[in-house]
């Protein structure tokens, strides 16, 4: 048996593929953090076992078979030679053991995101298509006291009850997106900087801004949720061109 054929026997294998192109694709778009920031996805019915990146590995050097499986309901986790980030254990473990209903979870400090997540007044208006997208789908933490530890994880883990908002902006930090599967929580990432990056622009024209009546914001956050297939082509798509480069994301 190959080496490649032995990786590709680790359980969740199409999972940890579809992750690891989401890292690599993330770092592409300069969304990354050094070797900080970190994104998870669960793998069981209950949300608890999860894939997430090692620790301190650059996105643009993460394979699907480096990818860490782990349990947010054993603490043993940080005594394991290749333990995972603490503040990433702690944040992302509070999300899979207390919100099965988010089953990815994408944690950035992009540019816009995080500039936006630094106002007074951080939530997203919706000022085109793409911030509609996210039309009462967001909460915001406001109670930012340091590095993600165990505190900060159990904090936003209470914030994400209601399974309609998908959006987390972690006020004078970053956001956190959440998604049923990678290709829709990468989706989501993507098109977040995105609107974020046009409503930070708009506002520094310093023009007064045109906001979409909330009746219109919602139906399009609607009708671009049960949109047909746009997510998983959007991460096939992607995949592709990574295959295509050559990349050893899949290995």
């Amino acid at each position: 048996m190959t080496v490649t054929e032995m990786r590709r026997n680790l359980d969740h294998w199409p999972e940890r593929v579809d992750l690891a192109a989401a890292f690599r694709w993330t770092e592409r778009l300069g969304m990354h953090e050094a070797v900080a920031n970190h994104f998870s996805l669960a793998v069981n019915p209950e949300g608890t076992q999860f894939l997430m990146n090692p620790n301190q590995v650059h996105f643009r050097r993460i394979t699907a078979s480096s990818l860490l499986l782990l349990d947010a309901n054993d603490p043993r986790a940080m005594d394991r030679p290749d333990a995972p980030d603490p503040t990433a254990w702690a944040l992302h473990g509070a999300i899979h053991r207390h919100c099965p209903q988010h089953r990815c979870a994408m944690h950035v400090h992009s540019i816009f995101a995080t500039v936006l997540a630094s106002l007074e007044n951080s939530h997203l208006p919706p000022i085109d298509q793409n911030s509609a997208m996210f039309h009462d789908r967001q909460v915001i933490d406001t109670h930012y006291g340091g590095l993600a530890f165990e505190e900060e994880g159990e904090r936003c883990a209470a914030l994400l009850t209601d399974p309609k908002k998908f959006v987390l902006i972690m006020g004078n930090h970053g956001v956190m997106i959440f998604g049923r599967d990678v290709a829709e929580t990468f989706n989501r990432l993507y098109y977040f900087e995105r609107a974020a990056e046009t409503y930070i622009r708009a506002l520094q024209t310093g023009q007064p801004l045109r906001f979409l009546p909330p009746a219109v914001a919602a139906r399009t956050a609607d009708e671009i949720e049960s949109y047909p297939g746009q997510t998983e082509r959007h991460l096939s798509e992607l995949k592709a061109i990574l295959d295509e480069e050559g990349s050893t994301y899949a290995s």
